[in-house]
């Protein structure tokens, strides 16, 4: 492990221009630098580096991070060797902390577990070019138009008749007999024999995403009904199946440049895709589509499309599969193959452009995909078509981006013929019901995750206790509750009201962990405002209630005194804790620049996730620079920052008074009822108080 200490000097060295300069021929424009992008094709160069900031951005394909993340993504790096690079290019000596004899043992376990799958990966390709494997293994895959070149690099291979072979081999090599057992490459029977897993079977090797050989997938040629068509490798330390993608490490380069996965079942599939030309490819490996198997692809790409067989499994499979990638927040299309071919048939039969231009011509989304395969199922059957309609309601219900599924409703209720808020209303309970849902099956994971949390910069209070409320301001109506998935807008539009029916809820965004949607944009304004300008000072005109004669205040200081003064945190988790993180470096003394490069750079996800979020920019640099030649930043600064903290205290008003207005329709006690009218109408007038401080009508 590589000392926090090191890792800090290594962060403060590292250029960013320097460091990308390295692997791309960067030209200076304005503040900024410039190229065509290293990870898509591009005419036009739309990739930015940012000296003073320390990212990089493309405009093209989205992909941005830091000098340790360009690194990282560029040469297919972890972390720890990204930064291993950048400490041999700045002549940084790196000593890594002692581990303990535990720690030891453990890495020397899962490298010998790496290095037996590496040498049995080896022994199946060299079993090859015996004349059993030349007569039977070669022949097959030469039979099935796969080239020698596709046979050599995917490292294909052959395990011999004799079911000892390869545990014999790797005994008389040195490797010890209890990581051939554990990787389960040999198997161990009760009267001490030790024999292969697999035997008489071509061989597809499974790479991880660095290409390490992590587990095998064995195919029989015989026709014996009774034998197992496919043996593969258990899960072990080194292999998760549900967390591996057949030809991940082939396909990882093309999936980040073509931003597209192409997914496909079997080995088979991909090895002919790949062959053809086509090499954005990755399979399931014979499972159902999981979780992690996304996720995987999400490293590289946002975009995938389904390819399975045309039959009635195939289709079955991609309906599996919609739902899942849907969930994980990505864009997926569906393409089907004439019914009895898969993709393994239909590489072979057509040329590069044909197969192209069908998935080009084919490619659906999953609403018409959906739709033209029930349809013709539901007839002139009113209830079986309404059934149809629920079913891609609850389908659109799975997707996160709001804005999104606000455009698939539209597009079913015009395809439908339907008014869009009926539909918009199926897909609103749908999203309900399935957050409560997810939230009662996590509330364990959860409770532990706040338990092994961090502290807080200020003693932590319930985003529901506020302090009291001035008598004297005036009063306004209780605010009547909204329908479901309604929420005001941010302070520079009219204030609006409180939504009653959504429980409270944690919400994952990748990383990023809402607990209170209501208040998240706020506090994503101020945190921004902090991460951005936190060490800028504020310059406030001397007509101001702000302005201090002879005193000057930064604007991290500024928004951190105004919410100490008004006893309150920031209750979304995530943000809190960067802003927590942030001003412990603060009091550290730590330039703005080393905090937004420790924040960028953080070893937690959490962190790293909304720093990267907030500092790295979404726009092009000339409408930014446009923007500031009209507007100074220290104007922005001293307009807006006062108004985000007005906004966050109205915002945090108009929950409080949600609570009270739930109660008040529970509340039987007559005195009781008075008592919660009285704290409403106090709580009307501060709210009127700041929304006439704000300019809200």
């Amino acid at each position: 492990m590589i000392p926090q200490e090191t890792v800090n000097r290594i962060l403060d060295s590292a250029q960013i221009v320097d460091v990308v300069g390295d692997f791309v021929t960067l030209k200076k424009r304005g503040a900024n630098h410039i190229a065509c992008c290293p990870f898509h094709n591009e005419k036009t160069p739309s990739f930015s580096v940012s000296a003073s900031k320390g990212i990089y951005k493309c405009f093209g394909c989205g992909k941005s991070g830091t000098a340790v993340g360009f690194v990282m993504e560029h040469e297919n790096m972890s972390y720890t060797e990204a930064l291993k690079y950048l400490a041999k290019k700045y002549h940084i000596e790196v000593v890594e902390k002692e581990e303990t004899a535990e720690e030891i043992a453990q890495r020397q376990k899962h490298e010998s577990l790496m290095l037996v799958s590496e040498y049995a990966g080896k022994f199946f390709q060299e079993s090859m070019n015996t004349p059993e494997g030349q007569n039977i293994a070669y022949q097959y895959f030469r039979s099935r138009g796969l080239e020698d070149e596709t046979i050599r690099n995917y490292g294909l291979g052959w395990a011999p008749l004799n079911r000892k072979s390869l545990s014999e081999a790797a005994r008389a090599a040195g490797y010890k007999e209890e990581f051939l057992i554990e990787t389960g490459l040999s198997i161990k029977y009760d009267d001490g024999r030790l024999v292969d897993r697999f035997y008489d079977r071509v061989i597809f090797p499974i790479h991880s995403v660095s290409g390490r050989v992590i587990a095998f997938g064995g195919r029989t040629l015989k026709t014996d009904k009774s034998v197992a068509k496919y043996v593969n490798s258990p899960e072990t330390e080194i292999y998760v199946k549900s967390r591996s993608l057949y030809g991940i490490y082939f396909a990882k380069n093309d999936i980040s440049k073509q931003d597209r996965c192409i997914l496909v079942e079997g080995y088979l599939d991909v090895l002919s895709m790949h062959q053809l030309g086509i090499k954005n490819v990755v399979a399931s490996s014979g499972t159902s589509l999981t979780v992690e198997q996304i996720r995987l692809i999400r490293k590289f790409t946002n975009n995938i499309t389904i390819i399975y067989d045309g039959d009635s499994a195939g289709i079955k499979a991609a309906l599996r599969g919609i739902g899942l990638v849907l969930k994980e927040g990505m864009n997926v299309k569906v393409v089907l193959l004439p019914d009895g071919q898969d993709p393994d048939d239909f590489a072979r039969r057509h040329t590069l452009e044909e197969v192209q231009d069908h998935i080009a011509q084919n490619e659906q989304d999953f609403i018409n995909f959906k739709t033209d395969l029930l349809l013709d199922e539901a007839g002139n059957d009113p209830i079986k078509k309404a059934n149809l309609i629920n079913d891609i309601a609850d389908t659109i219900a799975l997707i996160p981006d709001a804005v999104v599924r606000a455009v698939y409703v539209r597009t079913c209720a015009d395809r439908f013929e339907i008014e869009e808020r009926i539909m918009a209303d199926r897909v609103s309970k749908t999203r309900t019901d399935m957050i409560v849902a997810d939230e009662k099956q996590k509330e364990r994971e959860r409770q532990r995750a706040v338990a092994g949390g961090y502290q807080p910069r200020r003693q932590e209070r319930p985003a529901s206790e506020m302090p009291p409320m001035p008598q004297d301001m005036a009063g306004m109506d209780v605010p009547p509750p909204m329908p479901d998935g309604y929420y005001p807008e941010d302070y520079g539009a009219p204030a609006m009201d409180v939504p009653v029916e959504m429980p409270p809820v944690m919400i994952p965004e990748g990383p990023v962990v809402i607990n209170e949607p209501y208040l998240a944009p706020c506090e994503k304004e101020l945190l921004g405002f902090i991460l951005e300008e936190g060490c800028t000072e504020l310059q406030f005109d001397v007509d101001s209630k702000y302005y201090v004669e002879g005193e000057t205040i930064n604007v991290a200081e500024f928004i951190d005194g105004t919410l100490a003064d008004d006893e309150e945190d920031f209750v979304n988790q995530s943000y809190r804790k960067v802003y927590d993180e942030y001003f412990r470096m603060y009091d550290e003394g730590l330039t703005q620049q080393q905090m937004q490069s420790r924040l960028l750079n953080s070893m937690d996800p959490e962190i790293a996730a909304v720093a990267k979020e907030l500092l790295i920019e979404k726009y092009q640099i000339t409408v930014k620079n446009y923007e500031q030649s009209l507007t100074a930043t220290s104007t922005i600064l001293v307009q807006f920052i006062p108004k985000a903290l007005l906004a966050y205290h109205c915002k945090k008003i108009e929950l409080i008074l949600k609570g009270l207005t739930a109660e008040l329709t529970t509340e039987q006690d007559p005195d009781r009822q008075i008592d919660i009218l009285a704290k409403i109408s106090d709580y009307n007038r501060a709210r009127t108080k700041l929304n006439n401080e704000l300019g809200r009508v």
